[in-house]
């Protein structure tokens, strides 16, 4: 995976996603449809319509997920909205698993679906049952795995979340070790993917992370006295859709920006379990996270959705919740896999000795 500034990796944000929209089968004589296979690689090969991979689905009874906190860009809404429409039982395993710790747990857990990050599902991809969904050609080419194996339902920017009554705006991280700023990371950045994260877009330079730039901005707020954690902090960086998220209950209180200078962005993807107990559920789960509803219930919980810029074409994108996401300053810049594995021995070797 290369950095992008395209088009199609601008997909995350504005109302991201790419390409002709999809159409569903219309057609409800079963002589012309195929025997039903619970693991097919598509929707049209294995059940011809939605509604016999609904009752293929229903049979089954039950879907597992993994790593689906209930407040993270509203899953607790969608994983509702889904066991009601379909009559399913959804079982949450391990909500607040990491990327890693779902693959590490899949053969002890059994989850039927993954949502990961890109370089875990990159990773892991030969452990994941290939399957495109009606909305395949909607996502765009640099955030899905040629065959099925995963696809990117969702993106966001990292951002810069603050109390507007305590700090200024701040235009840049360069700002945040001006007098004023007590910061917070959104976890350690040696064992979270977000911080982590967040340390690389203090990093960036001209479109390129320079981990020691970052490593060195908050080693200096750690020697302030001002890196702190969330719950006593004024600003906090993070993904654009948790900073919003709060804005959105205290607008008055928190507002969000992201810096011109460090537009990172980031995909999470979605997968299934090769070894899935309930093949078919874990099929119509992924259906529905790509449909125009799945979509627009992420965009709900302030993710960009993947097929955003079809909908907006089509005018199925709920537009009034669009208006409602942080603004861009353009294109977002993805890190490269050896870019970002280059970050992380970086930080193994430095963070603790510069931050602690």
């Amino acid at each position: 995976m290369t950095v992008r500034t395209c088009a199609a990796a601008a997909a995350i944000l504005a109302s991201a996603g790419c390409g002709a929209s999809s159409t569903e089968p219309t057609s409800t004589d079963t002589k012309n449809l195929p025997p039903v296979n619970a693991r097919a690689t598509s929707m049209k090969a294995g059940f011809g319509t939605m509604e016999r991979l609904a009752e293929t689905a229903k049979r089954e009874g039950q879907l597992n997920v993994i790593g689906l906190p209930r407040e993270w860009v509203g899953f607790g809404e969608i994983i509702d909205t889904f066991a009601d429409k379909y009559g399913l039982k959804v079982v949450e395993l391990e909500p607040g698993a990491s990327s890693r710790r779902e693959l590490d747990a899949a053969a002890a857990l059994k989850p039927d679906v993954f949502d990961l990050t890109m370089d875990v599902a990159v990773s892991g991809a030969d452990r994941f049952a290939p399957y495109k969904v009606q909305g395949w050609q909607d996502v765009p080419d640099d955030v899905k795995e040629p065959s099925g194996a995963w696809y990117a339902a969702y993106g966001g920017y990292m951002s810069i979340g603050y109390d507007p009554r305590a700090v200024k705006p701040p235009a840049s991280f360069a700002d945040l070790v001006n007098p004023g700023y007590r910061v917070a990371l959104d976890g350690d950045p040696l064992r979270s993917a977000a911080a982590f994260d967040g340390v690389m877009a203090a990093s960036m330079r001209s479109g390129v992370p320079e981990p020691e730039q970052g490593v060195a901005l908050f080693g200096k707020l750690k020697q302030a006295g001002r890196l702190t954690d969330p719950s006593r902090a004024n600003t906090i960086v993070a993904w654009d859709h948790l900073n919003a998220a709060r804005s959105a209950h205290g607008p008055e209180t928190w507002k969000v920006t992201i810096p011109r200078d460090a537009p990172l962005g980031g995909y999470h993807v979605q997968a299934i379990n090769e070894a899935a107990p309930h093949p078919a559920a874990a099929r119509l789960w992924q259906e529905f996270l790509f449909s125009d509803e799945g979509q627009n219930l992420l965009q709900k919980g302030f993710a960009r959705p993947a097929r955003g810029e079809a909908m907006l074409m089509k005018g199925t994108l709920d537009t009034e919740q669009a208006a409602k996401l942080p603004k861009t300053p353009g294109p977002p810049v993805l890190m490269t896999i050896p870019q970002a594995d280059a970050a992380k021995a970086y930080l193994k070797r430095e963070w603790t000795k510069s931050v602690g």
